[in-house]
Parts: structure tokens; sequence; C-alpha cells
């Protein structure tokens, strides 16, 4: 099954993207994942997206493009996907959907989260992640055994720049310019699903899992 997963930053759209590729077996492709890894190693594409990441801007196009190019090209995505990040405006989603099409593919369904800004301000602000293995923490809902140090691989946990207070209002004040049109966008070729996102992780896994199944996945 291929899908994209919408709503503003911080709705949890990457910790599901994990649930679904661990039961169902479909990849996650994050875009914010690959351009963290671009930036880690400074790339010529890492080094640019640097710029508009840490100003809570969107990565240029161009940037973007290419590497979900790439990635949805590899065989492990032959049997579906799971898209984090990417599309988030109505021009990129034309472009996945040219993609997709010069492969004979299209989406097969889109789920966006919604929760409330105060919320997601919380999330956010309080999110950490790991300077080695890029584990994702949470000091009040998902805090490491040992503050500041990584579960995983005992890395230090840093705050990103992207999810500082300052940068966090730039980010949501981006997403109501650019990204929330994507909703109407879907709705008019009738493949989005509204789901709420909010409360207990889990709970939210299970309200998606629900939806996946009524898809026919299994």
């Amino acid at each position: 099954m291929r899908l994209v997963f919408l709503g503003a930053p911080g709705v949890g759209k990457g910790t599901q993207a994990d649930r679904v590729t661990a039961q169902f077996g479909w990849p996650k492709i994050s875009t914010g994942d690959l351009l963290r890894e671009a930036v880690r190693t400074k790339t010529a594409l890492g080094l640019e997206a640097k710029k508009s990441m840490d100003a809570g801007q969107l990565v240029p196009d161009s940037v973007v493009i290419g590497m979900v190019r790439a990635k949805l090209a590899e065989p492990l995505c032959e049997n579906g996907f799971v898209l984090d990040g990417f599309p988030r405006t109505v021009p990129q989603a034309e472009e996945l959907n040219g993609i997709l099409h010069d492969r004979g593919l299209r989406l097969d369904r889109v789920i966006n989260f919604r929760v409330s800004r105060e919320d997601i301000i919380k999330r956010l602000s309080g999110r950490r992640s790991c300077s080695k293995c890029q584990s994702v923490f949470h000091v009040d809902f998902a805090a490491p055994k040992v503050s500041g140090e990584c579960d995983r691989c005992g890395g230090v946990l840093v705050q990103r720049s992207d999810d500082k207070p300052e940068t966090i209002e730039a980010r949501l004040k981006v997403y109501d310019e650019q990204t929330a049109p994507l909703i109407a966008y879907y709705e008019q070729k009738q493949i989005l699903s509204e789901l709420d996102g909010s409360g207990d992780m889990s709970h939210v896994y299970d309200r998606l899992a629900k939806v996946l199944v009524g898809l026919g996945a299994k």
C-alpha cells in the first residue's frame, strides 16, 4: 500500500509511520531523516537544506524531490511505502503524481493527522534527538532512562534547531500557508482520511490501524 501522512509538525506522523512499518512491512520514507542525514554528512544538498531548516522554512523542492525520486526507485518500495514529510505543497504533490505515474503507480490513501496547536507546541518543544543514531525522545512523554542520554546507543540527546520555540512558530506559519492546502487537494481526489492524532500514541495507532485494515491492509 502506498501512503502519505499529512499533518502539522509535531502531530506524530513519524512515530505512527514507524509503527506501520513494523506491522505491515511498508518502508517509511521520511524526507526529514533524508535531509538531516545529508546535513550531518555535509553534502552539497545538505548544506543547501540546512539554511532553510534552521530558519523554519521549507527546503527547496529541487532538493527534496530529487531525494524522494531516488528513494522510490529502490527495490524495497516495490510493494508499498509510507511517505512522512512529503509532499508539503501542492506543487510537490503534483511532482509525486508524476513520479508514480512514470512507474505505473498511484497513491492508495492520504492520512491527515489532526492535533490542537497547543499540543503541537508542547510536543515539539520537549522533543530531543540523539546526535548519533537520530532516535527521538521527549522530556514528558518518552523520556530516556538516563537524562540527556540515548537509550539505544548512548549518544548525547540534543534539541534540534527546528524544535526551539522561536522556530516552531515559523514552522507552523509555513504549514498554514503552504501545506494546509494539500488537504483540499487530496479531498478533491477522494483519497483523504482524517484521523484524530491527539492522546496516547498507542491509541492513535489503534485508530490508524482500523483505517488501514478497512482499506485492505493485512
